[in-house]
């Protein structure tokens, strides 16, 4: 009982120390580098640099404080440039892991979190993609592949719900399609389950709980666009995520 009551406030620290690490940031950091560094490009790569170091420390000390573990498979296949990555999104934490272990990462973020007080700052320095972009979202993720960006998307386009079944959009294969890119898979685990769609933070499950992080071996988008339309080669291909991700999920549960 005492373990529990440990981790309610442990957690609850951790959320406390990420808003107040995002506040520094956008309030301290950034804006010193915008000072310092004069050249666009160069800020947006030193504030993406800021944000991995930051989050790799963040998921550190809660792994230190007995919140949780991580285990990570195939990192060396993170170690390229421009590449797409797409997730399951079992948690809250899984955009902090990511992007605590993918360098020059680039993403999709909700319009509300650039008016948030405690992610502006970080959202905003490290010129991530707003999703209110409309018609122009694909293409901007597009052009951010195209200079050698890595682009993290969550095709659920939220967390999976507490029963665990995944559902894809279709926005993350028309990005694929159209951009000619191949797929990096992530699968991510939660053991046991938290954190996901709807859970209140301090409902923390019996024991401290494992985030596994597996990267799978590209899939190639080419089997899906020749001889179809794009509307065709995304369909298809989110059948196919769709699918793949599930079996990936279950076969692992």
């Amino acid at each position: 009982m005492l373990d529990r009551y440990w981790r309610i406030l442990v957690t609850g620290l951790s959320f406390v120390v990420f808003g107040v690490g995002g506040i520094v940031l956008g309030l301290i950091v950034f804006p010193v580098m915008n000072l310092a560094i004069r050249d666009r490009q160069r800020r947006i790569n030193a504030a993406r640099t800021v944000i991995r170091c930051a989050f790799r420390i963040y998921i550190d000390m809660m792994r230190v404080i007995g919140v949780l573990r991580y285990e990570v498979r195939g990192l060396e296949k993170l170690e390229r440039g421009g590449m797409l990555i797409l997730a399951n999104h079992p948690t809250l934490l899984d955009t902090v892991f990511l992007m605590a272990f993918v360098k020059n990462a680039d993403c999709i973020v909700k319009g509300a979190l650039w008016n948030n007080p405690f992610t502006r700052g970080p959202v905003r320095g490290a010129g991530y993609i707003n999703n209110e972009g409309g018609a122009e979202l694909v293409d901007d993720c597009i052009a951010s592949l195209e200079s050698g960006n890595n682009l993290i998307i969550f095709p659920e386009g939220t967390r999976t719900p507490k029963n665990g079944v995944i559902s894809m959009k279709r926005g993350a294969a028309n990005i694929a399609v159209r951009g000619g890119r191949d797929i990096t898979p992530v699968l991510l685990q939660c053991d046991p389950p938290t954190l996901h769609k709807g859970e209140k933070w301090w409902r923390v499950p019996s024991r401290r709980f494992l985030i596994q992080i597996d990267v799978q071996d590209d899939l190639a988008v080419a089997r899906f666009t020749e001889g179809a339309s794009d509307v065709m080669a995304a369909r298809q291909l989110t059948d196919f995520l769709q699918n793949y991700f599930a079996g990936k999920c279950q076969s692992n549960a």
